[in-house]
């Protein structure tokens, strides 16, 4: 689908109400609640393929069921625009949250909160010149963002930030894609492995090398048909 223009976007709503909805009846009614494997939706490009209907309740209840979704966005706020008030809780029933670098000031600032506070020591020193030279210290405990707005807009590109429920999140390196065993079936690898949509719709039969087939000629004349 077009990630400019927005007239089929009904499209992909129904697609993902129907995969939802299916999976739960199946979960529900042949494995006892929980599906056997678990199932990972990867849904990129959230904010431009339309809103999913009843999200919020989903990501509440398909957990259960061994279903999971993962939101990718390029700000939070595109987030609140298309959910508008249910953003809060859509987020709130993510386990996990990974910062992969932005400039957005709305994701900075919550970020920035979520992340709190680490305890500083702060010493101050003071001199005093007159007719007698006084020196003075001065140690205080000060509280510091653990990472500010202007830090988090300026991160590594290396660099990520998860957060998981029940963990201090954590700065981290990003996984380098090209060690990943499979990276040579990527048509960054090698072009020849892009996906062709074109092909794979294409309703023209094609032969592979020594496939056995028949051949029928077909008499348009009203005779029957002879095999050939």
């Amino acid at each position: 689908m077009s990630d400019t223009d927005d007239t089929f976007n009904f499209l992909i709503s129904m697609c993902y109400t129907q995969l939802f909805n299916l999976l739960c009846e199946k979960a529900d009614d042949v494995y006892g609640g929980r599906l056997p494997v678990h199932v990972r939706c990867l849904i990129d490009e959230a904010a431009n393929i339309g809103q999913i209907p009843k999200l919020e309740k989903l990501v509440a209840t398909i957990r259960s069921r061994e279903i999971s979704c993962c939101l990718v966005l390029q700000a939070q706020s595109q987030l609140k625009a298309l959910y508008k008030d249910n953003c809060d809780t859509i987020i709130g029933n993510m386990d996990a949250r990974i910062f992969l670098g932005g400039s957005e000031p709305t994701t900075l600032k919550e970020l920035s909160a979520a992340l709190g506070k680490e305890t500083i020591d702060m010493y101050n020193t003071s001199v005093t010149k007159g007719t007698q030279e006084s020196h003075g210290q001065n140690f205080q405990k000060l509280g510091k963002e653990l990472a500010s707005i202007d830090e988090l807009a300026v991160l590594d590109g290396s660099k990520c930030i998860l957060q998981l429920r029940g963990v201090r999140p954590f700065l981290s390196d990003k996984y380098d894609i090209t060690k990943h065993p499979n990276y040579k079936y990527l048509s960054d690898f090698d072009k020849k492995n892009a996906f062709n949509i074109e092909r794979f719709l294409s309703t023209k039969l094609k032969l592979k090398p020594g496939e056995k087939f028949e051949a029928f000629e077909i008499d348009t004349s009203g005779g029957e048909a002879d095999p050939t």
